[in-house]
């Protein structure tokens, strides 16, 4: 079926009746998914669903089975065992169409360096069957959000890595595609190019496009992402929300009160309200699981002392704590799935 020149949209041939695609469930499913290569395990039976609509962030070392993973859900590789599905199409029985649905970026993109970034690009969205007044205006608009359409005559190899790389960002996003997969978008980037990309990805997050980004950079993981699943040797040693990983790796919420004056025989009725784990003249913290039931009444004990309050705010912790403690210590106890 050709693709249909009204709306602009890539209409795929061979759906079957019953098949999850743009209607909800899960768009990405694998069960037992391995792949070795000779001896060397690289990924070793790994599960994993993620729904329509969801931003899945991989994060783990380097040769943990991230960017093997993403080549085998995008249909690149052929696992040795188990399988994985796409929108319901099968990676390998089904290839082509997976191919057609989807859009990738890979790590180290091969691009033909004497072409010019248009050229290129028109190139690919004639191979993806895009008609050409389509492709010339997607073309034109993606350019242009990633900063391009100025350098567009250029031969590719007068680009610089970051340029290449929002390039081949804007080539995989050039079909429209439904799913994204995004092996380190933004590795070689200035931070204001990671920026755009950023910005285009949580855009696309709003759409509801379904979205696996491979990464190492844990505050970009953080910001985007609405699941993460952590990677060693080939298998998730946890998954969870950034939230719940945060609880369960780190313990309860950690509030910080800061007061206008020093405390002085009042401390004794916060400690009989509160866990405290350190304080000082004028501050003090405080663990809590319910801070949304402590803080209210914390406060108006206080308010009755006369204390008074300049902040109470619950100490930022980051993804970094969470990630390097579950690499250096391993599965969580109860296995990691939030």
């Amino acid at each position: 079926m050709p693709p249909d020149e009204g709306d602009g949209k890539l209409t795929i041939s061979g759906l079957q009746e019953g098949r999850k695609f743009w209607g909800g469930g899960d768009m990405i499913e694998a069960k037992g998914l391995t792949k070795k290569f000779a001896d060397f395990t690289a990924v070793n039976q790994l599960d994993l669903l993620v729904a329509e609509g969801e931003v899945l962030a991989i994060l783990g070392p380097n040769g943990a089975g991230k960017t093997t993973t993403v080549r085998m859900l995008g249909s690149i590789l052929k696992p040795t065992a188990g399988y994985a599905k796409v929108a319901g199409f099968d990676t390998v029985r089904e290839a082509a169409e997976v191919r057609r649905i989807i859009g990738l970026l890979t790590e180290f993109p091969g691009l033909y360096t004497r072409m010019q970034g248009m050229e290129y690009l028109d190139f690919f969205g004639e191979l993806q069957g895009l008609p050409k007044t389509i492709r010339l205006e997607r073309i034109e608009k993606l350019l242009k959000q990633f900063q391009l359409w100025e350098v567009r005559e250029k031969r590719l190899g007068e680009y610089s890595k970051g340029m290449k790389q929002k390039l081949t960002l804007t080539r995989a996003m050039l079909h429209d595609p439904q799913v994204l997969f995004l092996d380190e978008p933004t590795s070689t980037m200035d931070p204001q190019s990671a920026k755009l990309v950023r910005d285009a990805i949580l855009e696309l997050r709003h759409e509801k496009r379904t979205i696996i980004i491979c990464t190492h950079n844990l505050a970009e993981a953080e910001l985007l992402a609405d699941r993460i699943a952590i990677i060693r040797q080939g298998e998730i040693i946890a998954e969870g929300t950034p939230a719940a990983l945060k609880q369960q790796l780190l313990g309860d919420a950690v509030m910080e009160l800061r007061l206008a004056r020093p405390l002085n025989g009042e401390l004794h009725n916060i400690v009989d309200l509160v866990e405290v784990i350190e304080y000082g003249e004028t501050w003090l913290r405080y663990r809590t699981p319910q801070p949304d039931v402590v803080n209210p009444t914390l406060l108006q004990l206080l308010a009755e002392q006369k204390l008074p309050v300049i902040t109470l705010s619950e100490v930022t912790r980051s993804l970094e704590d969470v990630y390097l403690k579950i690499i250096a210590h391993g599965r969580p106890e109860n296995g990691g799935l939030l």
